[in-house]
């Protein structure tokens, strides 16, 4: 299981869950919706770069640095 940091906490003040990876060794798995939030865009900072995560007219992902 990966644990979040002790100070991890989501932008609307939730503390962030832990994932976990299923026993098969199967990469957890997030619905779009529940990443998006009512939202179109989406920032993932990874490794001191930020990537937008948009979700097109046609309902398509692009992920953008």
């Amino acid at each position: 299981m990966i644990k979040p940091r002790q100070d991890a906490w989501s932008e609307a003040g939730d503390p962030v869950r832990p994932m976990t990876v299923a026993s098969s060794g199967t990469p957890p798995r997030i619905r779009s919706k529940d990443l998006f939030q009512r939202m179109r865009e989406v920032e993932i900072e990874h490794e001191g770069r930020i990537y937008r995560l948009r979700l097109t007219q046609l309902n398509k992902l692009i992920l953008t640095a």
